[in-house]
């Protein structure tokens, strides 16, 4: 059988060629899977989606008319694959429930360095042999306090980096994580948390109920000073509100690797276009705001993690086997 990837970056493609080597024949595109895009899947039972893939009726309407039974993304999240549809369908949808929690929580934390010690703007003086130092200060984080919203995995291997800067530590989540609380780690409430907090990382997943978590008025709530980071997806943020906070001179610095309007932008080279989107173009033009592109989980331990799920996602699949990665279960024999 052979299985069609959609999205798969230049660095992706031999690794996941190489996992599914002795299994099934893979064909991998760099296109995203899209309304344009999904015809292509015509006559393949399995393809196998990016994080950034468009998997709504439509998509899935036009995926299950050519033939498609199976789609197997590889990320963990799933907010863009309408499950309802999916499962009306009669199309399985398995996702990638574990890989590496460091490679995000060390990328967070390297957009918290990034933006607290002004790496960017000192790194593109420097290209132009300007070595002055005025607007490059930044803060110790010795001492100082994170507030962690989200503490699963990613948010405790966070937090234990935190613990290592000397930080204090305060946590926000449905329940609390008790490696978190060995560490010193107090739990309070969002409002405290944002109130009392220099740096604020998000690490909860997107869902109806935290949509717009940090809204206008969780950035009011913020102190002026404060370092805000996302590295986890673009909706928890209302980034109009956000810009609208940058506009007034608040926050020290805001390190952003997600976007809640990401899907057709991110992971593409957009660089001889006009972006049409108003606020992505007025947010980069802060000097103290980093933004990357959805690369806080692109290390070769994550990706390798990803892939080899993503291939015995298929195989289990095949085998008619069900893992706790099945969002939507196999219908048919």
């Amino acid at each position: 059988m052979e299985i069609l990837a959609f999205g798969v970056q230049a660095d992706e493609k031999p690794l996941i060629e190489k996992a599914f080597e002795g299994h099934h024949d893979v064909r991998c595109l760099s296109v995203f899977l899209t309304e344009d895009t999904a015809p292509i899947a015509a006559g393949y039972e399995i393809i196998s989606s990016s994080v950034n893939a468009v998997l709504d009726h439509r998509v899935l309407q036009t995926l299950a008319a050519g033939g498609t039974r199976m789609i197997a993304q590889r990320s963990t999240g799933f907010n863009n694959i309408d499950l309802e549809v999916a499962e009306r369908l009669g199309l399985t949808v398995a996702r990638v429930s574990y890989y590496s929690p460091y490679s995000v929580a060390e990328f967070a934390w390297t957009l918290a360095t990034a933006v607290n010690r002004r790496i960017v703007r000192a790194s593109n003086r420097t290209r132009d042999f300007d070595f002055r130092l005025d607007g490059l200060m930044g803060r110790d984080l010795r001492g100082r306090t994170v507030g962690v919203l989200g503490t699963g995995k990613i948010g405790e291997a966070f937090t234990r980096i935190a613990h290592g800067f000397g930080m204090n530590l305060l946590g926000w989540d449905v329940a609390e994580n008790p490696a978190c609380v060995a560490l010193g780690m107090k739990y309070v409430e969002k409002e405290r948390l944002l109130a009392e907090a220099d740096l604020v990382s998000l690490h909860v997943p997107l869902l109806p109920a935290t949509r717009h978590l940090i809204d206008a008025a969780a950035l009011r709530a913020m102190k002026d000073d404060a370092i805000l980071v996302n590295s986890s997806r673009g909706g928890l943020i209302d980034t109009e509100a956000l810009v609208a906070e940058l506009r007034s001179g608040r926050f020290a610095g805001v390190g952003l690797d997600v976007y809640e309007a990401e899907a057709g932008l991110f992971y593409l080279d957009k660089s001889l276009e006009v972006v049409e989107d108003d606020t992505l173009a007025r947010l980069v033009t802060f000097p103290n705001v980093v933004v990357t592109s959805h690369q806080a989980y692109y290390t070769t331990d994550a990706v390798g993690q990803i892939v080899d799920t993503t291939v015995q996602n298929v195989l289990d699949y095949t085998a008619g086997r069900r893992s706790e990665n099945v969002l939507v279960p196999r219908t048919a024999p």
